[in-house]
């Protein structure tokens, strides 16, 4: 029996796109992932890399699962390539942390370019929001620590 995170769930609208159950148009997919555009975007280009695997958030995270971040990182770097976005320093990559979950389905948000973003994004998704953490320090935190605190 799969634990109460990870389990598939009817009503979860990001496991639904991931089934191809909905009309979200899909950017890139593959076996364990999924990226498609935010319907609320706070860039110019605001896409979101989602898991087939339904993880409830980035607090549900193991060490052992750092290669999964990362692919989910090159999923997103990857979309913004092909959207034509030239310059991958002016991006800000990251998650929302419990409770600030619009969705409560593991997706990394893939923002560009950064510069741009009204205050609005920059309250969400800024380096001040207190509720978006970024993939370098989730990735840190799964290195050191072995969890998202």
């Amino acid at each position: 029996m799969e634990s109460p995170d990870t389990s598939e769930s009817d009503d979860c609208p990001f496991c639904q796109i991931a089934n191809n159950q909905t009309d979200t148009e899909i950017l890139l997919s593959d076996d364990e992932l999924v990226c498609f555009r935010d319907i609320k975007p706070g860039s110019t280009h605001h896409y979101l890399v989602i898991t087939r695997t339904h993880i409830d958030s980035c607090k549900h995270l193991q060490a052992d699962d750092i290669p999964l971040v990362e692919r989910m990182v090159e999923m997103g770097k990857s979309v913004l390539e092909k959207k034509k976005v030239s310059d991958l320093d002016d991006v800000r990559l990251g998650f929302h942390l419990p409770p600030l979950l619009s969705v409560p389905h593991l997706h990394l948000h893939a923002l560009a370019p950064a510069s741009t973003m009204k205050l609005k994004s920059q309250l969400r998704y800024g380096p001040q929001s207190y509720w978006f953490i970024t993939v370098d320090k989730v990735l840190s935190q799964l290195k050191t620590r072995g969890k998202v605190k």
